[in-house]
């Protein structure tokens, strides 16, 4: 049989946020170390180290009132943490791809000169860390492009289009079960029945 793999750090680190996500409460300590391992699947052991961890990152809120500490998170607090997180990271693209430039030129003015060196060896190895550096650079930016104020902004604005259509197709179709047992003497649930409409539809 293969061997199974315990539940990684990181994967823990968020499973944790979305307990505070669908909780949408505050919480002692100990209240999470007893929710916490049901619902997400997280050993009590490390419930601990998980949530000290996302405070000391900025994702979850700790107060201290009185002899008691609570723990809690806004969702929109998560957002922040990754725009800053994404200009930070821009801005270490920008400074990377600065050096890059400089010793792209460097490299053509040791070109003009075939000859062997050492600076021109420890050129070359520059340049191949830094490719790489921006290559992990531009993957980590690209995690978070769905974080994107237009791209959030575009999904709210479908969102509610979406809303519209749902709510005037709801509309049409109590007008159409109006029509029917003023036309016919069948029951409502008789209606609902013979087309397959739920019977709690009702208008988001």
């Amino acid at each position: 049989m293969p061997k199974k793999h315990g539940v990684s750090f990181d994967e823990k680190k968020s499973r944790m946020l979305d307990f505070f996500y669908e909780k949408k409460e505050f919480f002692h300590l100990k209240e999470i170390e007893k929710l916490v391992p049901k619902c997400k699947g997280i050993t009590p052991m490390s419930v601990k180290e998980v949530v000290q961890a996302l405070v000391d990152d900025g994702f979850i809120n700790c107060e201290k009132v009185g002899s008691s500490s609570y723990y809690w998170v806004f969702k929109s607090q998560t957002y922040n943490q990754k725009q800053n997180k994404l200009k930070r990271l821009q801005g270490q693209f920008q400074s990377l791809q600065t050096k890059h430039e400089k010793v792209l030129d460097q490299l053509s003015e040791a070109r003009k000169n075939r000859q062997t060196s050492l600076e021109r060896d420890e050129a070359l190895k520059k340049i191949s860390f830094l490719s790489t550096k921006k290559e992990d650079l531009m993957k980590e930016i690209m995690k978070y492009e769905e974080n994107d104020p237009s791209k959030i902004k575009q999904l709210a604005t479908e969102t509610v289009t979406a809303k519209e259509a749902v709510n005037r197709w709801t509309d049409n179709l109590f007008t159409l079960k109006a029509w029917i047992k003023r036309k016919f003497p069948v029951d409502e649930k008789q209606i609902d029945k013979q087309f397959g409409i739920p019977e709690d539809i009702d208008y988001i």
